[in-house]
C-alpha cells in the first residue's frame, strides 16, 4: 500500500514534490518537480537543492526556511525558483520535517507554481492603484515581476506591441523581444534583478522590440526599481523610436551625399584653377593696352566702357579666387609653407599693397610696431593675404579717419603668442551681427542700410587661413565707432 501511494504521489500530483537529506541532498523528485522546474529525476537526485533551483538572491531565505522546518517541524512560504532553462516562477512551498527509517531525518517540499496567480492578483492591485496615472504618460509603461513576468501594462504599450485590452498581463517580458535576443536578455534581466538600478532612456546598445504580429522595431527603454506593496518590480519606459531612426538613416544617407557631392565640387574648383583664371586675366591684360591707347587713341565713351570692363573683370577676378582659395582648403590641397620672417618686412609689404586704396577715400594707413620688429616663424603668402584680406575690408567699411596695423608679442599662461591687429575708425559692426561675421556670403550693411560692394567670402576666407595657420580672430567692434580684428597666431620654433 505504502508503495502504492508512493507512485501516486510521482505520478499524479500535479505540484512538485521534493525530498531532501539532512546534508540538502534530493532524494525524491516527482513527475510534478520534472514538470514544474525542468530537470529530470535523472539529473537532480544527489544534487543540492539550493544550488539547483534557488536563485542566488533567495540563498539566505532558503537557509532560513529550511532551519525552521527542522526546527518546527512544518514552514509554509512564498519564494522564487529558477527553472532549467533559467525563467523564474513564483512557488507556495510547505516544507516538513519526516522521520525516515532509511534515511533519517529528511524534509519533504511540496511545490506549487502560482505565478499566474500571483500576476493576475498583483495586476489587479496595480491598476486600481496606478493605472489612471501609467495611461496619461507619452511612452508606454510596463511593470515587470521579478520572475519577468509583465504585471502591469498602460493603453500606450499595448499599442505599440500591438495587442489588446489587457493581452500583455501575464506574458514573460522576453516575448516582447525577438528571439534572437531572448536568451540573453534572461541573464541580462537576473542581473538587474539581483543590482537593479536607473537607468536612462537611450543609454546603453541599440534595442529592439517585437509585436505580435512579428514585426521588429527599434525602441529606447529606460529602467528603473519600482517598491510596492508586491515587492521591487521593475518600472520600464518604452518609446517606439522607428521615425527617429528613420530619420536618422536618412540624414546620414543625405549627408553623406552631400559629403561626396561637396568634394567632388572641390576636386573640380580645385582642379579649374588654371582655366578659369586664364582667360580673365587676358580680359583684363588687353583691356589695359586698350587704356594705355598702345593700339591708338581712344573715345571718352569707348575709355569709359573699357574702365568699367576691366573693373568688372577684376572684381570677377577676385570672387573666382576667393571661391577657388576656398575649394582648396577645403579640399586639402592648400600648403603651408612656414619659414622665419619679420613683422616689419610683412607689414610694410600689406601697407604698400593697399595704399592706394586707402589714398582715393582720404585714409591715413600707420603701422604700430609697439617695440623692436619681432621675428617669427609662420607661411608669409599665407599671412600677407590674411593681412591684406582684413585691411582692404577696414578701407571698404571706413569712411573717414584712418587704418592701422599693430603687431606685438602675447604672453599668457606660460604661452607666447603673435598678434597682429587691424584697427579702424570706421562704421563698426553691429552686436546681432558679430556672430554671423564669418560666415560665408555675410554682408554687412552701414548706418544708411545700403549693402557695400563685396561677396561675403572674404572674412569667412580668411578665418579658415588663420585655422591653416594654427591661429584664431578675434574681434573688438562697437557700431559707430570702428573695428579691431586681430590674428592670434601660437609662437613656435619652425
Amino acid at each position: 500500500m505504502q508503495d502504492r501511494l508512493h507512485d501516486l504521489i510521482n505520478q499524479e500530483s500535479p505540484d512538485a514534490v521534493i525530498a531532501t537529506d539532512a546534508d540538502g541532498l534530493i532524494c525524491f523528485w516527482s513527475r510534478g518537480a520534472e514538470r514544474m522546474l525542468g530537470f529530470a529525476e535523472s539529473e537532480s537526485l544527489g544534487c543540492a537543492l539550493s544550488q539547483l533551483v534557488v536563485p542566488p538572491e533567495r540563498q539566505d531565505e532558503e537557509q532560513r526556511m529550511r532551519a525552521q522546518a527542522l526546527s518546527s517541524g512544518k514552514v509554509v512560504y512564498e519564494s522564487m525558483r529558477r527553472r532549467k532553462d533559467g525563467v523564474l516562477l513564483y512557488a507556495d512551498i510547505s516544507a516538513r520535517r519526516v522521520e525516515s527509517a532509511d534515511r533519517g531525518v529528511v524534509i519533504v517540499y511540496a511545490k506549487k507554481d502560482v505565478t499566474e496567480l500571483k500576476v493576475r492578483r498583483d495586476a489587479k492591485h496595480l491598476r486600481s492603484s496606478f493605472g489612471e496615472l501609467l495611461d496619461s504618460t507619452p511612452d508606454g509603461i510596463l511593470l515587470v515581476n521579478p520572475t519577468g513576468r509583465i504585471v502591469l501594462a498602460n493603453r500606450q504599450a499595448t499599442q505599440i506591441f500591438g495587442y489588446e485590452n489587457d493581452g500583455l498581463i501575464g506574458l514573460a517580458v522576453e516575448q516582447l523581444l525577438p528571439e534572437r535576443l531572448r536568451g540573453g536578455h534572461v541573464s541580462h534581466r537576473a542581473s538587474y534583478v539581483a543590482q537593479p538600478r536607473v537607468r536612462a532612456m537611450g543609454a546603453g546598445l541599440d534595442l529592439y522590440g517585437r509585436r505580435k504580429n512579428g514585426d521588429e522595431f527599434p525602441v529606447e527603454i529606460s529602467l528603473s526599481p519600482l517598491q510596492t506593496d508586491e515587492g521591487t518590480l521593475i518600472f520600464s519606459a518604452i518609446r517606439d523610436s522607428s521615425d527617429r531612426k528613420r530619420i536618422e538613416t536618412e540624414l546620414r544617407d543625405t549627408n553623406a551625399q552631400l559629403e561626396r557631392a561637396n568634394a567632388a565640387k572641390d576636386l573640380f574648383l580645385a582642379g579649374m584653377s588654371h582655366e578659369l583664371r586664364t582667360p580673365l586675366n587676358a580680359i583684363i591684360g588687353f583691356t589695359g593696352t586698350l587704356l594705355m591707347k598702345l593700339p591708338g587713341p581712344l573715345t571718352l565713351d569707348q575709355e569709359r566702357h573699357l574702365q568699367t570692363v576691366k573693373a568688372s573683370s577684376k572684381h570677377l577676378l577676385s570672387l573666382i579666387n576667393d571661391l577657388l582659395d576656398l575649394a582648396k582648403i577645403d579640399a586639402g590641397k592648400t600648403e603651408v609653407n612656414n619659414q622665419r620672417l619679420r613683422t616689419s618686412e610683412l607689414l610694410d609689404e600689406v601697407v604698400e599693397a593697399v595704399r592706394l586704396s586707402a589714398e582715393r577715400k582720404g585714409l591715413s594707413l600707420h603701422v604700430d610696431y609697439q617695440a623692436a620688429p619681432i621675428e617669427f616663424v609662420s607661411d608669409p603668402r599665407l599671412l600677407r593675404q590674411i593681412l591684406f584680406n582684413l585691411s582692404s575690408n577696414a578701407i571698404k567699411f571706413t569712411d573717414q579717419g584712418s587704418i592701422t596695423l599693430r603687431v606685438w608679442r602675447r604672453v599668457q599662461d606660460a604661452a607666447s603668442a603673435i598678434v597682429l591687429s587691424v584697427i579702424d575708425t570706421g562704421m563698426g559692426i553691429r552686436d546681432e551681427d558679430q556672430q554671423h561675421l564669418f560666415e560665408a556670403f555675410t554682408r554687412l550693411r552701414s548706418r544708411g542700410d545700403d549693402q557695400r560692394e563685396g561677396t561675403g567670402l572674404g572674412l569667412h576666407l580668411t578665418q579658415k587661413l588663420v585655422g591653416l595657420l594654427g591661429g584664431q580672430i578675434e574681434l573688438e567692434s562697437s557700431f559707430g565707432r570702428g573695428s579691431e580684428f586681430r590674428v592670434v597666431l601660437p609662437e613656435t620654433d619652425g
